[in-house]
Parts: C-alpha cells; sequence; structure tokens
C-alpha cells in the first residue's frame, strides 16, 4: 500500500504524543513493505527524504498558534491528492477536517482521533470552532476512524452513532538506564527526585502540581521537564509560581519550605532516557489526555506513577492496579498523594513492575503496527 501521512509535526520526534505515535508507528508499517510518506513541517525538523524506511516530505505552514496545523494540513492535502496514495491518514481531530479530501478524487481515508482537542485552554473560540468540526468531520468523513481509548471510543459512539475501532497507544520496552551522569547538572540524584515530563500547557496540570508540592513540605526537588507549546504566559506563570517556594502552605499542618523546583526545558535523547528512568515518582497531573504515552513508557522503565483520575489515566493504570490516582484538579488530593506514595514507593513499585509487564502485551507496537494496517485493508475493501 502507499500511504500518506497528515497531521503529525515531524518525524524524529522532538515532543509530542502523536509524532512519538507515529515515529514507532510508521517505521514499523514500512518494513511490512508499504510506501509510506509523512508530510513535516520545516519548523520542526530538516530531514528530508529516507528516514527509517519511510520518506519524509515538507508541506508549507506558518508556525503560529491557530495557523500552523491549519495551513500544513491544507497544502499537504493538496499534495497528497495529487499523490498516487492508496490510503490518506489524518491524525488529530484539526488535521480530520480535511479528512473530506481524499474523496474529491475517490481516494480512501482513515483518521486517528488522539484526543478532543477543542478542550485545550490554549485555544480561542475561532480554533475550537474549528476544532470541533473536525471533531465531526472526523466521525464522519474517513472510511475507518481510529481512537486510542475506550474513553474516545464510547464518546464517539454515543455522540456520532460512530463505531470507532480501539488500537492504542504502544510503548517500546525498555530497561531502566545505570548511568545517571547527565542528570547530574541540574543538582539531583537517581532516585531521589519527583518528575513531571510533558508540554507546558494548562491541561497538563503543573500548577496543580507545583501547588500541591509547595503545600507538602517535601523536601526531594521536583524536576519540571518539558517547554511551551504556543503557551509562554503559561510558562511565565509556571516559573513565578515556583519562585513562591518558600511560602509555608498557610494552615496545612506540616507543610513547610518545599527543597527545589526545577526547569529543565524540553529534553531529549539520553537526557530524557536518564530523567525518566532515574525518578523516584513520576507524576501525571493532567486534566486531558488521548492515551497518555508517558505513563506508558514510565511504567515500561518500572516507575511508580502516580496520575489524575481522568478516564485515560485510569485506563493505563488499570483503575490503581499499576499505580496511585488522585482527583483530577483536587490540590488538596494530590498533596496528600504525594505524601502518601514518597512513604510507600516499595509498594508502588510493585505496581509498577506489574504493569510493566502488562504493557508490554497490550501496549506492543508491533501489534499495533498489524492491527492498523487491517484497518487500511478494511477500508480499501470499504
Amino acid at each position: 500500500m502507499r500511504i500518506a501521512v497528515i497531521g503529525t509535526k515531524g518525524i524524529p520526534a522532538r515532543f509530542g504524543g502523536i509524532e512519538r505515535h507515529c515515529e514507532e508507528l510508521y517505521p514499523r508499517l514500512a518494513s511490512r513493505g508499504h510506501e509510506v510518506t509523512i508530510f513535516v513541517r520545516g519548523w520542526y525538523t530538516e530531514m528530508r527524504g529516507g528516514y527509517r524506511g519511510v520518506y519524509l516530505r515538507s508541506a508549507p505552514t506558518i508556525n503560529r498558534k491557530g495557523l500552523d496545523a491549519f495551513v500544513h494540513t491544507t497544502s499537504a492535502s493538496l499534495a497528497a491528492l495529487r499523490g498516487n496514495f492508496d490510503i490518506i491518514h489524518y491524525h488529530g481531530i484539526g488535521p480530520s477536517l480535511f479528512s473530506f479530501v481524499p474523496k474529491l478524487r475517490g481516494r480512501k481515508s482513515v483518521a486517528t482521533v488522539h484526543a478532543l482537542d477543542w478542550q485545550r485552554d490554549k485555544w480561542g473560540r475561532g480554533s475550537r470552532a474549528l476544532l470541533k468540526a473536525g471533531e465531526r468531520a472526523s466521525a464522519r468523513f474517513p472510511d475507518r476512524t481510529i481512537v486510542v481509548s475506550r474513553e474516545l471510543q464510547d464518546y464517539f459512539r454515543e455522540r456520532y452513532g460512530r463505531e470507532t475501532v480501539y488500537i492504542p497507544n504502544g510503548v517500546v520496552p525498555a530497561a531502566k538506564p545505570k548511568p545517571a551522569g547527565m542528570i547530574g547538572e541540574y543538582g539531583v540524584e537517581p532516585g531521589r527526585y519527583i518528575l513531571f515530563l510533558g508540554r507546558l500547557v494548562p491541561e497538563k496540570g503543573a500548577h496543580d502540581l507545583i501547588a500541591a508540592y509547595i503545600r507538602s513540605g517535601i523536601q526531594l526537588p521536583l524536576v519540571i521537564a518539558g517547554g511551551s507549546s504556543h503557551s509562554d504566559a503559561y510558562v511565565a506563570q509556571l516559573r513565578q509560581q515556583a519562585a513562591g517556594a518558600e511560602v509555608t502552605g498557610a494552615g496545612d499542618a506540616g507543610a513547610g519550605k518545599a527543597a527545589r523546583i526545577i526547569f529543565t526545558g524540553n529534553v531529549e535523547g539520553e537526557l530524557l532516557t536518564q530523567l525518566s528512568g532515574n525518578a523516584a515518582l513520576f507524576v501525571l497531573p493532567s486534566t486531558l489526555e488521548g492515551l497518555p504515552i508517558v505513563a506508558l513508557e514510565m511504567l515500561a522503565l518500572g516507575v511508580p506513577v502516580l496520575a489524575s483520575d481522568i478516564g485515560p489515566s485510569r485506563e493505563v493504570l488499570g483503575n490503581g492496579e499499576y499505580g496511585v490516582l488522585y482527583r483530577a484538579g483536587d490540590q488538596v488530593d494530590l498533596k496528600e498523594k504525594l505524601s502518601w506514595a514518597l512513604g510507600n514507593l516499595g509498594e508502588l513499585r510493585g505496581k509498577a513492575e506489574a504493569g510493566r509487564q502488562h504493557v508490554q502485551i497490550a501496549n506492543d507496537w508491533d501489534r499495533i503496527a498489524q492491527e492498523t494496517e487491517q484497518v487500511y485493508r478494511e477500508a480499501l475493501a470499504s
């Protein structure tokens, strides 16, 4: 099959769940004998041509909030229409707004819904309207619609009467990294810090984590690893919030001066591996996710996980079987669960080990590639 991929910023992935999803999925499909072209954005990656068996092709865009995805998807869709592709695969509800385009030439299309992006706080009214239109399009136009979580599958069934195909995000089996020299530049020690890893946008909940951490009086450093995603004002707010870490948490018994809050910016490569694998505890305080790859990766490393109790995180953590959950958006509950988790790391490591064994089977990328290939074959036969 000749497959065009639209909606990702590009690969190799520097940040972003869709980018990491595509980097794992499409080389596997290429190894199964398919010709894969991924349309990429120049500001995200300079790489063109062959990469791990797929072909990277640039499509014009404007790197501005509210314009980037729209302009890139428009140009990529028109380019794909002129190409000799069997399947055009859109990733994300925004790009799926254009999933009607392949029908203009009788081509087959597939859409993957990774999250309900219109719920993200960073979007204004106009952008939210376009994203909601993209959500409706993803339920109407593609020959097949894939969703990455059971919660999304229920949502599309109840709201649109659309039966979607559930294919979760995957994880690459990994061993805990032994060398940890690079993390020393932040003044932290292996097994002696709490980690947040993700884009610094409001729905990821870093502000809740910082507030709970300060109020808890915990002495282990908190590492905030991630950067802005058209959210510079929010990042500045987080830094200002962290600068108040000496506030004693008015009235909270046992609250006191927190140790340190360390902002690393975006991390990649070996530094990312070392920060992830050597954390004492990983915290995912999101209010919106598709199926969080980062939580899957932490379980694959055997790192204890504390997450908000939104549906996708519940799915990853087996409703608490593989980690600990707290009430989403509740800073007091997060403070209490943070303290409990650090006092019961032995128990949480046992949960994480059970989670590691589970995700190696349930979230295997090779199986996900096979299931995606089957979706393509069904779309072509429809």
